[in-house]
Order: C-alpha cells, then structure tokens, then sequence
C-alpha cells in the first residue's frame, strides 16, 4: 500500500510502555513499506514493552529519547494507542509540547485508540472532529472537539481511529495524509487553540 508515497519523509512515533503492540507495528510497517523512515520516541532510552490488551507482547527500541528528538525535524507525526501507553505520554509535558508543536508546524498527524489523550492534553482537539477508543469520547468532548463514533477519520490532517480493527482504513488515510505533507488549515486552527 503506497509503496515509495513517502521516500524521503521522516515520521516520528511517541510511545511508552504498554502500547498497543498492533497499532505499534502494523502503522510503522506500513510507513516504512511506504518508504518512510520512522522513529520511535519515548520518555527512556532503551526498550519499550508493547502489550496485546492486557498481555505482554513485543519489546521495541526506542530510537531517541524525547529530550533529544526536535519536531522540526519530522514531516509527521504517529500516535499509536494503548491506555498504559497513552496514560503516560499525556503526563509528560516533554512529549506533549513536541506532539503540539507538529500541529504549530501545520504537520500531519494519525492518532488511534487512546493517543487523543495526548491531544487532549496538549489543548489540539479544540474545534477538531475526531474519533478514538469510546472511553475517551467525554475527554474530547471537554477538550473542545467533535467525536464521531466512525472507523477513520480525517480533519485538516489529523487522521484518528477507534481500535485494532480499524488498522487497515487508519494506515491508508494516514499514508495519504503524510504524503500530501503540511496542511495551512491545521496551522490555522492551532493558532486559533492558543
């Protein structure tokens, strides 16, 4: 799917133990198959655990450390989700100002799950129609956003999904978006959210 759409784009990927091991692996695969090179970022250097629901699954290494890691250099931006995973990323105010700087920098951004957390946190869903997993609905809500109950869903480049099964709808609008690169609505809105 997409093969060579994204040659030369680089894609950082925020994570942290108890990710959700699928919404991990399948998204970046399909963006490196896509030709885009990906980093995973975290808190620690290191190893992160990803789990399959509430069972231990893949251990992934974390490319750089968030401290390290500069949106600049990024063309897009991946959320995958995971409650542990989502939980601890909305906590650190670190990796909550580098996922909001992509939306300064009017970059695209693919969220699933429970990745909206981040969003939430970082004041970006305000006047967004997003989706994500149902238990969040109220969150977005608060935070100013629109949430649908739909598999993907696409708002001036913020790509977001619900779960698992949405994978193959989620990698496809995300591709798509990374591809088409920096959206002046997006920049446009989070200027309006501050």
């Amino acid at each position: 799917m997409g093969e060579g759409k994204l040659k030369g784009k680089k894609v950082a990927i925020i994570a942290a133990d108890a990710v959700e091991e699928i919404e991990l692996t399948s998204p970046r695969e399909a963006l490196e198959q896509a030709g885009a090179e990906t980093h995973l970022i975290s808190m620690e250097p290191g190893e992160i655990q990803g789990f399959e629901h509430f069972d231990k699954a893949g251990k992934h290494k974390v490319d750089l450390t968030v401290g390290d890691a500069d949106a600049a250099d990024y063309d897009a931006l991946l959320i995958p989700g995971g409650v542990g995973s989502a939980d601890q990323l909305r906590a650190d105010e670190r990796i909550v100002s580098f996922a909001t700087e992509f939306f300064s920098q009017g970059k695209p951004v693919a969220v699933i799950c429970h990745g909206p957390w981040v969003l939430v946190e970082g004041d970006v869903v305000r006047g967004r129609t997003v989706t994500s997993w149902p238990s969040l609905r109220t969150d977005i809500r608060n935070a100013g956003g629109e949430w649908v109950d739909r598999e993907v869903v696409v708002d001036s480049g913020l790509v977001t999904s619900r779960k698992p099964d949405d994978i193959p709808a989620f990698n496809e609008k995300m591709i798509e978006e990374f591809a088409e690169g920096v959206h002046a609505k997006q920049r446009e809105k989070s200027g309006a959210a501050r």
